[in-house]
């Protein structure tokens, strides 16, 4: 007997033991490999959100959270378009223009918006990322031009917007507020984050 050949019973063992251990290795690598994949909650942080509008009524805004940042949605009055015009040679940037916060070519009009009455906009000033507050209505009022047409404030470093969310001249905030990827699913629901229908 040459000292070459193996023993039946101890090739079995082998054999055995070492599908054994590629089994118990594959066993470790998939967890370890799955553990790279994006948590649920990190999937849904960058998810798009469908916001139903149905019930906005005009004048009214809603807030919803997108990627762990306030969306407005707000239906704006035959009023509050008419008083976008009035303030578009006190805007720093009328047409959406700048890059920093790229305006989507959807939104690079006169209401920065698909639908004139429907605006659309991340509530995050960009100055230093306070959160500006309602001032709607128009008429002189604290901390705003006797000439106010409605829009918002950021009391913060005191930067005002127009209810297009476009920037006055002369403001802390560099940019007009980030209009968000958006399409209409519906007449009356919104899907935030894309661009167009999933």
């Amino acid at each position: 007997m040459s000292n070459s050949s193996v023993d039946p019973s101890k090739r079995t063992w082998l054999i055995a033991s070492t599908c054994a251990g590629v089994a118990g290795g594959i066993a470790t690598a998939v967890p370890f490999v799955s553990s790279f994949q994006p948590s649920e909650r990190a999937k849904a942080a960058g998810a798009p959100v469908e916001v139903d509008i149905s019930a906005l009524k005009p004048g009214e805004k809603i807030t919803v959270e997108w990627r762990g940042k306030p969306v407005w949605i707000l239906k704006r009055t035959p009023e509050m378009l008419a008083g976008l015009k009035k303030a578009d040679n006190a805007v720093s940037d009328p047409k959406s223009q700048r890059n920093a916060y790229p305006t989507p070519d959807y939104a690079k009009n006169e209401w920065r918006s698909i639908k004139p009455e429907i605006f659309i906009a991340v509530g995050i000033c960009t100055h230093l990322g306070c959160s500006p507050t309602d001032k709607l209505q128009p008429g002189a009022q604290p901390s705003l031009p006797d000439d106010w047409q409605g829009g918002f404030l950021c009391p913060c470093h005191g930067s005002t917007f127009d209810l297009a969310g476009r920037v006055f001249k002369n403001k802390p905030a560099p940019d007009n507020l980030e209009v968000p990827p958006h399409t209409y699913l519906s007449e009356t629901r919104l899907l935030i984050g894309e661009d167009k229908k999933a």
